[in-house]
């Protein structure tokens, strides 16, 4: 065997394969192999040099020089029955199989999750023990499985050679690149078997699978609300902190998510990406297209489980449900004033502040939340699109006309602890109980005189004034 750099006063012949290889390795000089081997198996063209580059040749070298000696070590003989895919050891294709039967032997101890491998059920149990043992040597961040710090170690090394060829974005993986291909093609490869909704990525396809299954295996250590996928409890988290990362350059509006903050800028911009093909509608959000969608079809997939209610957005039936427990999470930190929604608690607190930021442009009235200058609007316009179907009466409001038809009916559903008497709206049974407690919350500026009433406060405030809103007619 003619190897160049090594002693030719030796015969080669004097040695066995296993000899020759031994004497390799035990000089560990810097020989880097071409990788070209002779009929007889001698290697050729082996070069002197140093560093990264010999190491890898050498490698190359003995594991060529492993090969020739078993010329079938690398040949895959355990074949797959079901999806022909081939293995070289049977163990292998004994834990390759179990995906076909479902089979996951190895059980987590603490959240009772299963895996088809141990070294799967290994790595899982860090995310229990909080064990990241792979730490970057650059910036101290450590990782749970060393896949994930070779990935990340590529932001400190990488120039992100992969470049996409339609929108020049640049990416360290050639994986992301292949993936982030399909949003201009539109191509999802991916399906899920239950509902055939598709998929670009196989994580978003195993973090959909969990909504029909129901697991929500990323729980919150502070408060033990439960998620889906690990990004969303990551933002969570940020809301007990109190951390908001991301900072809105126009108005400095802060976001704890960066998808929160994109959506955002849309306000700014007027975009509104994604249009209704039926009433050519437009919305920054798809998933705010796909609920208005169910406006058109009638459908109301979000059922109340106590009277049947129906509702198109999971967030409405969430907090219908609160009519139903009571729940009232939202506090106001000034007067102790609780609420259902969190939208309801922002719009309250302006009262505190005074702010009204949504103006009327005709007659300059101010409001605390857009629906109220919404509807105040049609005082102007006269606009009524809410009709009785039995009577024909418009009203400006929805819920005018809800409480109106209750006349039809003669239903009064809000009764009265104290008298039992019945009103068709709960702010009327609301004015009733002062009557039994003797609040008056509504107070005169000028002579400190209490009201039960806003109204009946805003006809004495012209007691005050030379105002006299009701002119008699002149004789």
């Amino acid at each position: 065997m003619l190897i160049s750099g090594v002693n030719e006063s030796e015969p080669a012949d004097d040695k066995g394969e296993d000899d020759v290889l031994c004497d390799l390795l035990s000089r560990r000089v810097n020989y880097v192999g071409s990788g070209i081997f002779g009929d007889a198996g001698e290697v050729v063209g082996v070069q002197q040099t140093d560093g990264a580059k010999a190491q890898n040749s050498w490698e190359h070298l003995t594991s060529s020089w492993m090969r020739l000696k078993n010329p079938g070590a690398g040949e895959r003989h355990y074949v797959c029955d079901i999806c022909a895919k081939a293995f070289r050891k049977s163990r292998y294709l004994t834990t390759h199989r179990q995906i076909h039967t479902g089979d996951k032997p190895h059980k987590c101890d603490v959240c009772q999750k299963r895996f088809t491998r141990r070294g799967n059920l290994r790595v899982h149990k860090r995310s229990h023990t909080g064990e990241r043992p792979y730490v970057c040597d650059i910036c101290a961040k450590a990782f749970m499985t060393s896949s994930d710090l070779k990935t990340h170690r590529q932001i400190h090394t990488s120039d992100k050679a992969h470049k996409c060829d339609v929108c020049q974005k640049r990416f360290i993986q050639c994986s992301n690149l292949k993936r982030h291909m399909f949003t201009h093609t539109g191509k999802k490869p991916l399906s899920c078997h239950v509902c055939h909704k598709r998929f670009i990525a196989s994580n978003r396809l195993k973090t959909h699978m969990l909504t029909h299954t129901g697991e929500r295996p990323h729980k919150c250590d502070v408060c033990q609300m439960q998620f889906y996928a690990r990004h969303t409890l990551k933002a969570h988290m940020l809301t007990h902190s109190g951390e908001k990362l991301r900072k809105c350059g126009v108005c400095r509006k802060q976001f704890t998510h960066y998808g929160n903050l994109r959506r955002h800028m849309l306000t700014h911009i007027g975009e509104r990406p994604h249009k209704c093909d039926i009433c050519q509608k437009q919305y920054t959000r798809y998933d705010h297209l796909k609920t208005h969608m169910l406006t058109h079809t009638g459908e109301r997939p979000h059922k109340c489980h106590v009277c049947e209610k129906g509702f198109t957005a999971s967030g409405d039936l969430k907090r219908h449900i609160r009519t139903h427990t009571g729940e009232r999470p939202h506090k106001c930190d000034v007067c102790q004033k609780l609420f259902s929604e969190c939208r309801s608690l922002k719009t309250h607190m302006l009262t505190h502040t005074g702010e009204r930021p949504h103006k009327c442009h005709v007659c300059e009235k101010g409001f605390t939340a857009s629906g109220d200058l919404k509807r105040h609007m049609r005082t102007h316009t006269g606009e009524r699109p809410h009709k009785c179907d039995v009577c024909q009466m418009q009203f400006y409001e929805r819920r005018f006309l809800k409480t109106h038809m209750l006349t039809h009916t003669g239903e009064r559903p809000h009764r009265c602890d104290v008298c039992e008497k019945g009103f068709t709206a709960s702010g009327d049974l609301k004015k009733h109980m002062r009557t039994h407690t003797a609040e008056r919350p509504h107070k005169c500026d000028v002579c400190q005189k209490l009201f039960s009433e806003r109204r009946t406060l805003k006809r004495h405030m012209l007691t005050h004034s030379s105002e006299k809103p009701h002119k008699p007619d002149v004789c």
